[in-house]
């Protein structure tokens, strides 16, 4: 080893220190100043966040004004995942983010293509607790508004350094939604639009001149080096002429990459135009020395890279407008959902129909909707009739009929009637604001597995750049001659061939997609953590009331005996029933104005509580309740108790008729199996997810409703309060367990589950608690939902595989390790192209999820199983006492949801629910004569 390669080797060590020095030394972070009962700070985005480093206090809000001195698509966005927070940020002009930190930590924030990275440090309120105005349960409250004026620097003091690099905590709790402003409307998306089109014709500009002034260089060296053409003009191959032609092209295609590059190198920090400017400044200031001072170099190292470098850069630039372009496509659901919105609405004010902007529209306007216009508010229908497509909302394809007093949603298209609403949410309050707001709350999300790839990006460009001094040092000191000349191939390539990009694209983009697709499918995803997390659930958990079926009784089955047709009979039952204010008696009319029945007056209306009710219509003498009824009236009802029964086992309700003294027939009353209920557990099934039915309902009951969806594992008896041990049991089994539930009393069984999704015509406190929301309804949207979430995984999976194989293969043959053995040499080139060629494969290969359509549902077929019915009382190891309660109305034998009853008597384990106000009078009267038992001798069949 002579001189040389001690001075190379020393020089080799003494920057491998510094490199990590530069990037792993401790950072100095600024803290916000108060002012105002407000912590403002500035960040200027240039190239990275100045300062990157954050310093504020838990519990007190936080203004944090960015002034975006730059254009290009990487830093047009600015994404706090922790907070669910993604700001658009104009090129030239200064946002305002606002946060109010509830939890103390160390939270990430980066740009749009998670290359630029930056840290927010809260620190613990000074005793101990947040403020008063913090919000509880939260990191805390988000919103962006553009424009803001703020005067850079004067908000921000110098604090004490901090170490970079320590991992980012997830957040402890919800971010809760932002207020509305730029960056859901249409506004904020056309300026990004806008930019990203000035972006892509500079690149096309630049890649023009970097084509038309790089072929003649390559072509004459590829033809003369490679081939040994001899037709070759010797002017091409003249190096003062190369550097004529490359020098535009290293410094005005380049130019987007260079200035990254350094601005990103003098935040403390690289990505992959820093490694790109270094490789290419190398190759082209080594060329340079060589053409104005050959005499400086020995003669077997004078060659020249102008070629590699004008090539390298048009190729990049070529990537990146490729990129550029594809990336479009990616939030391609967003503008579609934002493109969905009205323009304008009809209004009648002080009696006269005047046309306005639809965000002039205030709640309790009166508009008027014509036949194939949009709905442009959430509103009531006050008159009028007419289906409407819902489809872009709730991915229902089939019209939905409105009628009075029924609510419409805004940006839903009216197809064939007028209709006159009540506009009752306007604004950011509609449903398609919201889905708006979570999407991009989603978008703006971190997934677990991100986390890791972040872990990785943090070390990757300076592990890089330390393996191309080791590379060069290697080559220098123990390569063959020219060893200079093969030292500084391999290092540039090492640089260029690199791809962080790749890596860091690997997740968001298709995080981005899948959310959007899962809007565009009525499928509302709050997090990217839940769309991880639903790829892994085996179990799924489903409410029984108004999951699997519709939550409202209706008139299912009309039996008639001896003389009496089923319309004739349910017309005079309706009759009777019309002044009835019982829960049964509402569901036969109800069901009898759906067939279009429409009943005569009765006369001599009786109820008779517990029992049933009696009138006359028609002159017939109309009985309606339960068999004891009948008996107490002098009428056998042996004729139709086997029909009775039959409905009971089919866990109906029903209710025994008699006319003119005689037995007339059997109406049965259930809540109704939900059309596509039995196909979605079919799917589950197929899908490899075991499915269990929770319910408060008795075991008869319920296992009527599995055996006839097809579930095979059934959790009855459970009452509301008890629902979220049934999940965490279910848990403790070593189950991965999705909870699918509509009410209130679903919220703590949601939250508990490791996936929560609520049925979107549900309350909103369980919609508020779910992970997922099915705005349809519709089971069928639970299976879109897995399956759309194993579809995205899987292409997260492949992206990692792309960026991760590729830089693992590519990295060391640059490095030359293949040389010694085979003699495989990387050429700067093309390790330039296989880089752009990464990129481009995760880009696209995340757009391939756009192509993503739910598969149909299979027929549920036969169910060939019994289910497995549990209940407190039967379960093995069974010992915590209060978990059985009625399920039944002791007086009337309805069967009563506890969450939803009327009324109740009681409380703990002797808790009694009753259908209505009028059961609950009766038991009032002898609460001796509805004991359990009592109410059990008296069978299914009662009133």
């Amino acid at each position: 080893m002579n001189a040389g390669d001690i001075i190379v080797v020393v020089t080799a060590i003494v920057a491998l220190a510094g490199l990590g020095w530069f990037f792993f030394g401790p950072r100095k972070a600024r803290t916000a100043e108060l002012a105002g009962g407000v912590q403002r700070a500035a960040v200027t985005v240039r190239g990275g966040y100045s300062p990157e480093v954050l310093r504020v206090r838990q519990g007190v809000p936080v203004e944090l004004v960015f002034d975006r001195q730059e254009s290009g698509d990487c830093t047009s966005r600015v994404v706090f995942p922790d907070f669910q927070l993604s700001a658009a940020l104009p090129a030239y002009q200064q946002t305002t983010v606002r946060l109010e930190p509830a939890e103390a930590g160390e939270f990430g924030f980066a740009c749009g293509m998670n290359m630029i990275h930056g840290t927010l440090i809260v620190e613990p309120a000074a005793n101990g607790t947040a403020s008063a105005d913090a919000p509880e349960g939260g990191n805390g409250q988000a919103a962006a508004t553009p424009g803001s004026a703020f005067t850079p620097g004067s908000a921000v003091t110098p604090s004490s350094g901090v170490a970079p690099g320590s991992p980012v905590p997830p957040a402890a709790c919800c971010a809760l939604p932002g207020t509305a402003g730029a960056e859901t409307g249409q506004d904020a998306e056309a300026a990004e639009a806008a930019e990203r089109r000035a972006e892509i014709a500079d690149l096309t500009r630049r890649l023009i001149a970097g084509v038309v002034l790089t072929a003649p260089v390559l072509v004459a060296v590829m033809a003369h080096e490679v081939f040994k053409a001899a037709w070759v003009p010797g002017i091409l191959l003249n190096h003062w002429v190369q550097l004529a032609l490359i020098t535009p092209v290293m410094f005005y295609t380049g130019w987007p990459i260079h200035r990254t590059g350094w601005l990103a190198l003098a935040h403390r920090s690289a990505d992959m135009n820093s490694l790109i400017t270094l490789g290419t400044v190398a190759a082209y200031g080594y060329s340079l020395l060589v053409t104005i001072a050959p005499g400086l170099f020995p003669a077997d190292v004078r060659n020249v890279y102008y070629e590699a470098a004008g090539t390298i850069l048009t190729l990049i630039v070529l990537g990146r407008l490729i990129e550029t372009k594809a990336k479009a496509g990616t939030g391609q659901a967003i503008r579609e959902l934002l493109g969905l919105q009205a323009r304008t609405a009809r209004v009648v004010r002080d009696g006269t129909e005047t046309e306005i902007p639809v965000g002039d529209v205030a709640v309790g306007d009166e508009l008027v909707i014509r036949p194939g216009e949009k709905i442009p508010v959430d509103a009531v229908v006050l008159s009028g009739s007419s289906a409407v497509d819902e489809s872009m909302v709730t991915g229902e394809p089939m019209p939905a009929t409105k009628r009075t007093g029924d609510t419409v949603i805004g940006a839903t298209i009216n197809t064939t009637g007028s209709l006159r609403v009540r506009a009752e949410k306007v604004g950011a309050d509609t449903m398609l604001a919201q889905i708006i707001r979570l999407v991009q709350q989603a978008q703006a999300s971190k997934a677990p597995i991100q986390r890791l790839a972040d872990a990785v990006s943090g070390y990757f460009v300076p592990a890089v750049m330390a393996i191309a001094i080791v590379s060069f040092t290697v080559w220098f000191t123990v390569g063959p001659a020219p060893a200079f000349t093969l030292a500084l191939v391999s290092a540039v390539a090492v640089l260029i061939i690199a791809c962080p990009c790749a890596l860091g694209l690997a997740t968001p983009l298709s995080v981005m997609v899948g959310t959007g697709k899962g809007a565009q499918a009525g499928i509302l995803i709050r997090s990217a953590e839940a769309l991880e997390t639903a790829h892994k659930l085996d179990t799924i958990v489903l409410d029984k009331t108004g999951t699997i079926t519709k939550g409202k009784p209706a008139l299912t089955d009309i039996r008639g005996a001896s003389r009496w047709a089923e319309a004739e009979l349910l017309t005079l039952v309706t009759a009777a029933e019309a002044d009835s204010e019982h829960p049964l008696g509402a569901a036969i009319v109800a069901g009898a104005r759906d067939r279009g029945i429409v009943p005569p007056t009765a006369t001599r209306f009786e109820s008779i509580t517990g029992k049933g009710v009696q009138a006359t219509v028609d002159g017939h003498a109309v009985l309606i309740g339960t068999a004891a009824l009948l008996r107490g009236a002098g009428i056998d009802p042996a004729v139709l108790e086997p029909a009775a029964a039959g409905l009971a086992a089919d866990g109906k309700t029903p209710v025994l008729a008699a006319i003119d003294g005689e037995p007339a027939g059997v109406l049965a009353v259930a809540d109704p199996i939900k059309d596509d209920s039995a196909a979605a557990i079919a799917a589950l099934h197929h899908l490899g997810i075991e499915v269990v039915m929770l319910t408060g309902d008795n075991a008869t009951t319920a296992a009527a409703i599995a055996r006839q969806v097809g579930v095979r594992r059934v959790l009855a008896e459970v009452l509301p309060e008890h629902k979220a041990a049934e999940i965490r049991r279910l848990q403790a089994e070593g189950r991965t367990v999705g909870m699918v539930g509509d009410g209130i009393n679903d919220a703590p069984a949601l939250a508990a589950a490791d996936v929560g999704m609520a049925i979107g015509t549900g309350t909103d406190v369980a919609i508020e608690a779910a992970d997922i929301t099915l705005i349809s309804g519709s089971l069928a949207g639970l299976v879109t939902a897995i399956s759309l979430s194993r579809a995205t995984m899987r292409n997260i999976r492949q992206n990692l595989f792309f960026a991760l194989a590729y830089n693992g293969i590519g990295i060391p043959i640059a490095a030359g390790v293949l040389y010694p053995a085979f003699g495989i040499r990387l050429s700067p080139i093309i390790a330039a192209a296989a880089m752009a060629a990464s990129s481009l494969s995760v880009v696209g290969n995340a757009n391939r999820l756009r192509r993503y359509h739910p598969a149909p549902l299979p027929e549920p077929g036969e169910v060939q199983t019994e289910p497995q019915v549990e209940t407190p009382g039967n379960r093995a190891g069974e010992d915590e006492p209060g978990t059985v309660g009625p399920v039944t109305d002791p007086v009337c034998g309805m069967t009563v949801d506890p969450a939803t009853a009327a009324e109740h008597r009681g409380a703990g384990p002797g808790t009694v629910y009753f259908c209505s106000a009028h059961c609950a009078a009766a038991f009032d009267t002898d609460p001796g004569q509805y004991t359990p038992a009592a109410a059990t001798a008296r069978g299914a069949a009662t009133r």
